[in-house]
């Protein structure tokens, strides 16, 4: 399958692409999976992998190609392999991800992503994220274990609240928040909590977000207008639309 014209623009903006083959997967709860693979010669072509780093995936949609964006979980850059995680809904991405076997392969493409740390790196992390975000919020949490972390999660379903984090009690805070009025609650949550926390001195602060489009909107300008935090203490991105 050709990548028709998302692919073109991908290339110009040099785009690299790569044939991931699958090794297996497992069904973590009855809406999220994850899919083993191979790497294609991907993490080998990058030098290894960042905190939060994804790729788009290609698969097809009423006969023409579709691109989605996952991150990378667990990369092991000596055995080329990493894992891929899915919060099943309906889409050609889930079903792929669902009928997914070994010997399965998929097309990539390594375009867009980018993400650093702050150097010096933050003495406290706030998190805002939801089931499609939580690999990269995993990533994030592995790449700086003893930072004291908050995190709020937004749940859509019950299955949700299972879902494993890579959490270390001593220096993590969850709280689930359900999903309501599209997102509307989550907004209101951080709202109310965050300014508090942050304190009068948020210059050791670093705050990641990354739910669906409006959300993510709505947090960033609130954070940067509002809280009056610089551009290189927010990452904010969009990572679905209702």
């Amino acid at each position: 399958m050709g990548h028709g014209w998302e692919g073109v623009v991908l290339k110009l903006f040099r785009g690299r692409d790569f044939t991931f083959t699958v090794t297996g997967a497992e069904q973590v709860t009855d809406r999220f999976r994850r899919v083993h693979v191979t790497d294609g010669g991907l993490l080998a072509a990058t030098g290894g992998a960042h905190p939060t780093m994804w790729v788009r995936l290609w698969f097809e949609k009423d006969g023409k190609p579709h691109q989605r964006a996952y991150t990378l979980v667990d990369p092991d850059p000596e055995a080329g392999t990493f894992s891929l995680e899915f919060a099943l809904h309906e889409g050609p991405a889930c079903a792929w991800a669902r009928e997914a076997k070994a010997g399965d392969t998929i097309d990539a493409t390594l375009q867009g992503t980018g993400f650093t740390l702050p150097d010096p790196a933050p003495a406290r992390l706030f998190v805002i994220g939801d089931a499609a975000a939580l690999p990269a919020v995993n990533s994030l949490l592995d790449a700086v274990p003893r930072t004291p972390a908050t995190i709020w999660f937004e749940t859509a379903h019950e299955d949700d609240r299972k879902l494993p984090f890579r959490l270390d009690e001593a220096h993590h805070t969850l709280h689930h928040v359900e999903r309501r009025e599209a997102g509307a609650r989550l907004v209101a949550e951080v709202k109310a909590a965050l300014p508090g926390l942050l304190g009068e001195d948020r210059s050791d602060a670093y705050v990641w977000v990354a739910c669906d489009t409006s959300t993510t909107r709505a947090r960033s300008a609130y954070l940067r207008k509002e809280l009056g935090l610089p551009k290189d203490r927010v990452n904010a991105l969009g990572y679905w639309r209702p």
